[in-house]
């Protein structure tokens, strides 16, 4: 096992950033819920531990805490917000509530140096990060000594030298704060001493370890998708167990124009990994038709998911586990990770739609990973880019792309205005610029007006964003002429579409997909 960093989860949304940065600076690191953080210290042995920040209050009774063990255990510990406010709290310090909120771009001043600053901020310099709490601490533990102060955080970032012990009232994982990966680069390697050597080959040798050590003998169906998550499973699990698995592609009828006939052609070319194709759009269509709840068309989509794959695994003589390419966002966004606090934003398909009397076992090898991650692996197991390369697509395909009711001529005129959409996208150069692009038809119609007559047709909305790991994004700024080019031709083209909008809106406060 390579060096290893420690996150335990307070909460907050934006934990799973700080084991990005961490990972980024090269050093292997595990997110674990505060209730099992004692454990998974003695389990791990990590070279440093950090503290997550949390919505919660440290003056509440029942206010989540950290294993007094890991203050005690003689390794470095960082606090982050929520996490600055629990140490300063259990090693005898004094925060107070809800009177010194400060939420956004703040600025800080250096008032003396430390290790954590090392090569990155000097005495008396003055650096923007980003702020979001209501308590603050207004005492230190013995040993603590001020390096950094706000205008309303006169303790914004602490040190304990002796002990190793750091802390920061900001958020310094998120890019608000833009020095902040500097600063967990400093944690990681000058004071936890991590060499920084884990990388994709490194996760590539333990997975393959791990998925052998919970199969066994076992057979596994994969549901695969064509897109990045679920090809790069299938290939890794086949890669650790061979003939054991089989993959199942699943045509819900819910795919883009030509996509089925496209997955197929692509990974029977590729691979040779038994392959077998269930046309099963109209179980899926049939029950999805009217539907206009988000989270019912996701649990009913999960289901018959499940229950396709049953029925296949049943043909090929049973199988004992289903392999998903569920990765981190999903669960975050889905439920808190290994049971932690996280507040659910959203159910996936393949994580909140499980149906709980599932006969299978799932292996979900991608499970800790970020999609950039994911894309890492893929070149490192070297899939050609017509995998790797691709724009993320969600499970429920086009179902959770027409908010409203589910019909069969709302999923045709979809399919053709998003064809023409991903078309002109890559005659103008800029697929590869564009993290996903996809269209929604949207639940309501308006009135046109084409040649001398009157329509009364629906509103088209086209979406395109940038993002990294699909945790944060930004819309994609097209310029108008390819936007009114675009539109034009899927006014011209597709009957039933005679108005075209554009989403601009980030996530957060937005989500990427609509539903």
């Amino acid at each position: 096992m390579t060096d290893s960093i420690l996150i335990i989860d307070f909460g907050s949304q934006v934990t799973q950033l700080i084991a990005r940065r961490v990972r980024e600076a090269g050093v292997y690191s595990e997110i674990v819920p505060f209730q099992s953080a004692e454990a998974a210290f003695e389990r791990m042995r990590p070279k440093g531990v950090i503290l997550s920040g949390g919505p919660a209050s440290v003056l509440d009774q029942s206010a989540p805490l950290a294993p007094m063990s890991v203050f005690a255990a003689g390794v470095p510990v960082l606090g982050i917000c929520y996490g600055e406010q629990v140490m300063a709290h259990q090693l005898g310090g004094r925060v107070e509530g809800e009177h010194h909120r400060e939420f956004g771009r703040a600025f800080v001043e250096v008032t003396r140096p430390c290790a954590l600053t090392e090569g990155v901020w000097e005495a008396g310099s003055r650096h923007q990060v980003w702020m979001s709490h209501g308590d603050r601490v207004t005492a230190l533990p013995d040993g603590f000594e001020v390096v950094a102060v706000s205008e309303n955080a006169p303790y914004a970032m602490i040190a304990d030298e002796a002990r190793r012990f750091y802390a920061t009232q900001f958020h310094m994982e998120v890019v608000h704060t833009p020095d902040g990966a500097k600063l967990l680069s400093n944690f990681v390697h000058k004071i936890a001493g991590c060499a920084g050597d884990w990388t994709m080959a490194h996760f590539r040798t333990d997975a393959i370890a791990r998925i052998r050590a919970q199969v066994g003998s076992g057979r596994v169906i994969c549901g695969l998708s064509g897109g990045v998550d679920s090809s790069v499973a299938a290939v890794l699990i086949h890669e650790a167990i061979g003939d054991q698995l089989t993959c199942i592609f699943v045509d819900h009828g819910l795919m883009r124009k030509g996509e089925a006939k496209e997955v197929v052609s692509l990974f029977r070319g590729h691979y040779n990994i038994p392959l077998v194709h269930v046309d099963a759009a109209d179980t899926f269509i049939d029950a999805l038709e009217g539907e206009s709840d988000p989270e019912v068309k996701r649990k009913t989509i999960g289901r018959l998911f499940i229950e396709v794959f049953e029925a296949e695994a049943t043909k090929l003589g049973g199988a004992d586990f289903l392999a998903q390419g569920t990765l981190y966002p999903d669960v975050i966004e889905s439920v808190s990770f290994t049971g932690g606090p996280s507040v659910t934003i959203k159910s996936h398909h393949n994580v909140g739609g499980l149906p709980e009397r599932m006969k299978m076992k799932l292996v979900e090898p991608l499970r800790e990973l970020f999609k950039d991650e994911v894309r890492a692996l893929g070149r490192e197991l070297g899939l050609p880019d017509a995998f790797v390369g691709r724009h993320p697509f969600p499970g429920p395909g086009l179902a959770i792309r027409c908010p409203g009711g589910v019909t069969r001529d709302k999923l045709k005129i979809l399919r053709e205005a998003d064809a023409i959409y991903l078309d002109e996208i890559r005659k103008a150069g800029l697929y590869d610029a564009i993290w996903q692009a996809f269209s929604v038809l949207l639940p309501v119609q308006t009135v046109g007006v084409m040649g001398d007559g009157r329509t009364y047709e629906y509103v088209l909305a086209l979406r395109a964003v940038t993002s990294v790991d699909g945790m944060t994004a930004d819309f994609y700024h097209f310029d108008m002429e390819f936007l009114g080019r675009a539109a034009t031709r899927i006014i011209n083209e597709v009957k039933g579409v005679n108005r075209v909008v554009y989403d601009v809106t980030s996530k957060p406060p937005g989500t990427i997909e609509w539903e």
